[in-house]
């Protein structure tokens, strides 16, 4: 059924790097779960009223819950496909961020709003009928969240969309509440145990759960989320592939919304070779990671003198040194500025956020590691910070 529906209903559907078919299934999940989860409210609510079970009544507001938040990322992705303009330059894709943001306030007002009436039924309890249409309804719902899950799961990974995967996430959680209902609703009529009202506290609570870890998936990568560690190293081992490429540095991406990466990176290059021909690889490097990996790169060229022995060797030798103070510092930019009285080594380290050392206790760290050896140089050091998750910064070679 669910592939009946992707070859149905979306143009090219094997071509998910296309962002005009990655919107394509998006907007197919939407619907799916706008009609799938009104169904299933009308359902339940129809059961639970006529019941007079609030727990099943919470089921079926947990489902039009899920069919508004349907709704809201439909509308997401209509408009994050939205192209750029002179207002917003780098397009409307951050629109399904904002969309997954909306809906996870939306579930934590109506987990909250059935907690106040299950808490209320546990205070003023009810009797609650049991009848074979209410098992049925359940079941059925049961049935239906398996089938979405594996639907939502299946189209998330094809086109790698983290809204996607967690709305498969989301009905994988209903089929665990609703089993819950439904063994609570048995229960209580077999045993004449009153179990409605805590289970409606439980599913509320089960909502108010998920909606709080829906707000930070939502707010990671609008507060500016640490890229993918694999993304990076896929990034780093291309663009070190490339001939004359010594080394990389200062590698920042930014993310403007799914399928809207911004990248730029400085790269380390023989200050001895043709710079016409070092700037033709950087084209190079920037056109293919454009075509293959959809992102906008833009390369700083860093020259490095490979001919001055003496440097190369106190390039080497300091690299090694420095990480004596912590094995994830990494030094770029490494020049030699000889004088009469001193020499001074000037270089940036790049420090991690795991070090854990003040940037003016590290440049005397390592002016005293320095020291040691050569008692006449001095270091200019200027301390960045890395905005990658792992210090993937590669000295240069030789």
């Amino acid at each position: 059924m669910g592939s009946w529906l992707i070859k149905k209903f979306i143009k090219d559907y094997e071509n998910t790097e296309d962002l005009a078919v990655r919107a394509a299934y998006g907007k197919l999940s939407g619907l799916i779960g706008i009609f799938c989860n009104m169904l299933l409210f009308l359902g339940k609510f129809l059961v639970g009223t006529f019941s007079g079970s609030v727990s099943i009544t919470a089921d079926a507001v947990n489902n039009l819950s899920d069919a508004a938040s349907s709704i809201i990322s439909l509308v997401g992705f209509r408009l994050a496909e939205r192209p750029a303009d002179a207002d917003h330059p780098y397009g409307h894709a951050r629109y399904e961020y904002l969309s997954g943001l909306t809906v996870a306030v939306l579930i934590l007002l109506i987990g909250f709003e059935l907690l106040k009436n299950s808490l209320d039924k546990v205070l003023h309890p009810a009797v609650v009928e049991f009848q074979a249409m209410t098992a049925i309804v359940l079941i059925g719902s049961i049935l239906v969240k398996l089938w979405m899950a594996a639907l939502n799961y299946r189209m998330g990974k094809s086109i790698h969309s983290s809204t996607l995967e967690a709305t498969a996430a989301d009905s994988r959680n209903d089929v665990i509440s609703t089993t819950a209902v439904l063994i609570a609703a048995l229960l209580s009529h077999f045993f004449h145990v009153d179990l409605d009202g805590y289970m409606g506290i439980a599913v509320a609570a089960f909502i108010l759960f998920s909606g709080v870890g829906l707000i930070k998936e939502t707010l990671d990568p609008l507060l500016g989320k640490a890229p993918d560690p694999e993304l990076v190293a896929q990034i780093e081992k291309k663009i070190l592939s490339y001939p004359g490429v010594l080394g990389i540095h200062d590698l920042l991406i930014h993310d403007y919304g799914p399928g809207r990466l911004f990248a730029s990176v400085h790269v380390e290059m023989s200050a001895e070779e043709d710079v016409l021909k070092s700037h033709d690889i950087i084209d190079t490097i920037e056109w293919d990671i454009e075509r293959e990996n959809h992102m906008l790169l833009t390369i700083h060229y860093d020259p490095v003198i490979t001919t001055d022995e003496h440097l190369k060797e106190l390039r080497q030798w300091l690299s090694q040194q420095i990480k004596t103070i912590h094995p994830d510092l990494t030094i770029h930019d490494f020049r030699i500025v000889p004088g009469e009285s001193h020499t001074n080594l000037i270089f940036d380290c790049v420090k991690p956020y795991n070090v854990k050392i003040s940037d003016d206790e590290l440049k005397t760290a390592i002016q005293n590691l320095v020291w040691k050896t050569y008692p006449d140089y001095y270091t200019v050091v200027r301390i960045d910070a890395s905005y990658v998750p792992l210090p993937h910064d590669v000295p240069a070679k030789g």
